[in-house]
């Protein structure tokens, strides 16, 4: 018998940011219908509720949706990485940073961001492992990095990303580093670090222009900064200033651009991926999965990413031979 309807699978997070998500359930649900879906919903009741549902989802579905913040849209792409069959996924952004969406412009409000999820097009985006996880945009450590995870869900509603930077600022003074040795066929090297992050994303933690420029989300290549541990407070200052307007002090950071790094340490390192704790590793091998899950995103912003890819193959081209 054929089917006259296709299906989709609608995921939520009803305690993303202020927990509004429940209040708007039935517009999403009537726009998502409206697409001609038929349309399964289910609430996330505990972590990695929504990695194991992706993962065991039948085949039969066309279109998995999903409504939370980055930790949400995380667990679902972990789900589907470890499927044969990967399904296209939609976002509807509820959180209360939302770094991936904003690099792809998917709107903060959610009826339009369910249009997107059931009218745009399929963008193939890169995944990122570190050792057994998965994660979509961000991993990272050191200072900072724990504060998503270890600030109360309450806190982070009403702050927002004020949030973050308060329970950073208490930390300044007692900040742990850790000696590394990191290798890539880019560049090696070996320090007291207290801060390191590998992205593909235009904004982390809310702020923009802190992971490079002509950040591409489907070239198999992550952005990566490791910050020094400074030995006195000016040294700390010169950081500081460095990161508030967005430049790289190659006295203090190191900056490159590779799809595989290895990241070795004498103790655990608590790695955040995509702002949830990620584990502790002594060695985190962190490398690129090109194009390995579709995500729906607006027409005009896929049209936008291609011309920019172009520009960007334009340049590499030497010029007079």
């Amino acid at each position: 018998m054929q089917r006259l309807e296709k299906k989709l699978y609608f995921i939520y997070n009803p305690l993303a940011g202020k927990g509004n998500v429940r209040g708007k359930l039935y517009e999403i649900i009537q726009t998502l219908a409206s697409a001609e879906y038929e349309v399964t919903v289910y609430p996330t009741r505990e972590p990695r509720d929504a990695t194991e549902r992706v993962e065991n989802l039948p085949d039969e579905y066309d279109l998995v949706v999903c409504c939370g913040g980055d930790g949400t849209l995380d667990e679902v792409v972990t789900g589907m990485m470890r499927r044969e069959r990967k399904i296209p996924v939609g976002y509807i952004p509820a959180g209360s940073c939302n770094d991936f969406a904003r690099s792809l412009q998917i709107p903060g409000n959610m009826q339009q961001a369910a249009e997107i999820a059931v009218q745009g097009e399929s963008f193939a985006v890169d995944v990122g492992s570190l050792n057994e996880r998965n994660f979509i945009y961000v991993a990272a450590f050191g200072i900072f990095t724990d504060v998503s995870y270890t600030t109360k869900q309450g806190m982070k509603n009403v702050l927002g990303h004020m949030a973050y930077i308060l329970e950073g600022m208490k930390r300044l003074t007692s900040v742990k580093s850790y000696y590394l040795k990191v290798t890539s066929e880019e560049m090696s090297f070996e320090g007291d670090f207290l801060f390191g992050m590998v992205t593909n994303s235009r904004s982390v933690g809310g702020f923009k222009s802190i992971v490079g420029k002509n950040v591409v989300f489907d070239d198999g290549i992550y952005e990566v900064t490791f910050i020094q541990r400074p030995r006195n407070p000016m040294e700390l200052q010169e950081i500081l200033a460095a990161l508030a307007i967005s430049q790289i002090d190659t006295k203090y950071m190191y900056s490159f651009r590779s799809s595989r790094i290895v990241v070795e340490s004498e103790e655990p390192v608590p790695w955040a991926l995509d702002g949830e704790y990620g584990g502790e590793y002594e060695k985190a091998v962190i490398s690129n999965n090109p194009r390995a899950v579709e995500i729906r995103i607006a027409p005009a912003v896929l049209e936008s990413l291609r011309e920019q890819e172009a520009a960007e193959e334009q340049e590499e081209i030497p010029q007079g031979e």
